[in-house]
């Protein structure tokens, strides 16, 4: 027995001494690996979004709120103040879950020991690392005090979202110092300690807001607060996050910017600062008025997502929702969803006729047209006869449409499309007049900005500046006033034909109480997308309604329900603070600004593919999509 138990010792000092032969040096702290961070801020310096690794001010423990620090030693280490850095009891219950499940499925690790891990080990789950583990917390808690210990901790650990550290958790949450996180705040922090993706509450606001109850509820168990204070703030439970609310929606422009960041500073190790064109004020209304309209509708309407899309006339993009639910989706349908775009592509059609010499007053006759197979009819089913070009695209009238189409070329409408920056390949063909083709809400949105400011070439820029974060400015965008691509008169023309559309067409409830309103609805075949986008005289938004897996909507046109979130979001908006970040460009008289001979040459053929007052601007602009001159956002 006495020699069977020698061998048993002389085993144990074997595996001992193998498992701590290449024992870490403690004065050698593994530097934390995070990525770079990336901070993503509105106009007013406001926090829309941080993204990558983000390492905060060191907080003493004494420092930090009672209730924070009794929220991590509920749920991570009730006996920390009673051990000597490792827990046999706590052990001994994690090995037993381990051998019954044959598998790691519960840590008996102490705050002493994850701070041993987190500063010299690795995190493979192996017997020799969990023996050093142990022996390097031994170590830790004959060296540091208690208090020590936990302020090394809370400044170490990870919290989810690149935040290292409870302060840079606080700020990234609550854009707060960790000193000032209420009881509620502090139990949200250390519920991220088990699994920070899952209980995250930017993207899991439903189970951070439970998992943080747990904690709560465990705060009480150990005796750290009263039941009362328990079921008060279980009660009050409201997570209220950095940049907005639960689930907020400008993580989808946040994201959106994300992307172009290489475009603007290369690849880079440093922590980065993206000073950006996002309005908080008009972020606000986009979100409370989408909403608003949700709440209103009925299932039977069967429509599952939205967009919008809100650009000052310079092309700065001020708002933007991709969909009703970032934390269920973040696929942008601003940006990335390419959708029929229905009659709301028609007044491209209209300007290339104004282009080719046609007045808005002219005639054009509604009436049943058949071109070889294609016979478009109209919405209603019924025809008006003569109409005025006004009159057709106001009622968004599709056989006077395609007949004038027909009598202008297709050619002509693919050359407007691709100046106003629509630069994907379009069939030549008459369906495409009608909206066959497919396009994002970005992009629409832009072709109607370059409507609205004139006539002047724009990209959607959101970007300002890029800096690091010791000042040292990477990019500063430049204001450059765009060339002009078409008349001021054939603008000016079609401008007063889209405010016909929203006074007594398709679009009038999207009329406004005051001010210069145009604006086009868009619906396609099956009620598969609904549109509506129009402008003031400094604002210009496109809405999106729809169904991710193209299923048709019941009854759903541009002209009910996007136009109804369109006024109700764009009546406020008329009074909100808009930033200039660009001079204002020129709109021009309603004269043409070629003289005399321009004046003959558009009595004549007017300004075509063959015949072109400024064919130098146009050969430019159709260099930017051949070239290497390409957008900003990416379709």
């Amino acid at each position: 027995m006495l020699a069977a138990g020698l061998w048993c010792f002389a085993a144990g000092i074997v595996v001992l001494a193998w498992c701590l032969h290449d024992m870490p040096d403690t004065s050698d702290v593994k530097p934390l690996e995070k990525r770079p961070s990336i901070s993503v801020l509105a106009s007013d310096g406001s926090l829309i979004a941080r993204y990558g690794g983000l390492k905060g001010n060191v907080v003493e423990a004494k420092d930090l709120p009672p209730y924070a620090v009794a929220a991590l030693l509920a749920v991570e280490d009730r006996r920390f103040y009673d051990h000597m850095g490792i827990d046999p009891l706590g052990l001994a219950r994690a090995m037993y879950a381990t051998v019954k499940a044959r598998r790691w499925v519960q840590g008996g690790s102490t705050i002493t020991q994850q701070l041993a891990k987190n500063l010299f080990l690795t995190p493979d789950k192996t017997l020799r690392r969990k023996v050093q583990e142990a022996v390097l917390a031994l170590m830790i808690e004959w060296k540091y005090s208690k208090e020590e210990i936990l302020t090394a901790y809370m400044n170490r650990v990870y919290f989810g979202s690149g935040a290292y550290g409870i302060d840079a958790a606080a700020r990234t949450y609550f854009n707060k110092s960790a000193t000032d996180v209420s009881l509620f705040e502090g139990a949200v922090l250390m519920g991220l300690l088990k699994a920070p993706s899952r209980f995250s509450p930017t993207s899991n606001p439903k189970l951070a807001r439970e998992r943080a109850k747990t904690v709560i509820k465990a705060m009480e168990d150990a005796g750290y607060i009263g039941a009362d204070i328990e079921k008060q703030e279980i009660k009050n439970a409201k997570i209220t996050l950095a940049g907005g609310n639960p689930g907020s929606l400008n993580r989808y422009f946040a994201d959106w910017v994300l992307e172009q960041v290489d475009g603007y500073v290369g690849n880079t190790e440093r922590d980065l600062i993206i000073r950006t064109t996002f309005s908080n004020e008009l972020q606000a209304l986009a979100e409370s008025r989408q909403r608003a309209i949700f709440a209103g509708m009925k299932p039977t309407d069967k429509v599952s997502q939205t967009a919008i899309v809100t650009l000052s006339l310079d092309g700065a993009v001020l708002a933007m929702t991709g969909g009703v639910d970032y934390t269920e989706s973040q696929f942008n349908r601003a940006t990335m969803a390419m959708r029929q775009t229905g009659s709301s592509f028609k007044p491209f059609v209209y300007l290339a006729a104004l282009e080719q010499g046609y007045s808005k007053d002219d005639i054009i006759d509604d009436a049943p047209i058949r071109v070889g197979n294609y016979s478009p009819k109209n919405y209603e089913g019924n025809y008006n006869g003569p109409v005025t070009l006004t009159q057709a695209l106001a009622h968004s009238l599709n056989a006077a449409t395609v007949r004038l189409l027909q009598q202008i070329g297709v050619s002509s409408l693919l050359d407007v499309a691709q100046r106003l920056g629509l630069s994907r390949k379009y069939k030549p063909e008459l369906a495409t007049g009608l909206g066959a083709g497919e396009a994002s809400l970005l992009e629409m949105t832009h072709a109607y900005a370059e409507i609205a400011n004139g006539g002047h070439a724009i990209w959607p820029y959101a970007v300002l500046s890029v800096e690091d974060v010791k000042g040292n400015v990477l990019f500063t965008r430049e204001n450059n006033g765009g060339m002009r691509l078409f008349s001021p008169r054939d603008i000016a023309q079609l401008d007063d034909m889209l405010v016909q559309v929203v006074a007594q067409g398709t679009g009038q409830a999207a009329q406004l109480t005051r001010g210069h309103v145009a604006g086009k609805t868009g619906t396609t075949q099956d009620y598969r997308d609904a549109w509506f986008i129009g402008y003031t005289n400094k604002l210009v938004t496109g809405v999106w309604m729809g169904n991710d897996d193209n299923s048709p909507m019941n009854g759903v046109t541009g002209g009910k329900y996007p136009a109804r979130l369109w006024h109700d979001y764009m009546e406020p908006a008329l009074d909100a603070p808009v930033q200039n970040f660009a001079p204002a460009m020129p709109r021009g008289d309603t004269q043409d600004s070629d003289g005399f001979s321009g004046m003959l040459q558009r009595l004549s053929n007017g300004w075509s593919d063959d015949s072109d007052a400024q064919p130098e601007a146009k050969a430019r602009w159709r260099a930017k999509f051949n070239g290497n001159d390409k957008p900003v956002y990416n379709p």
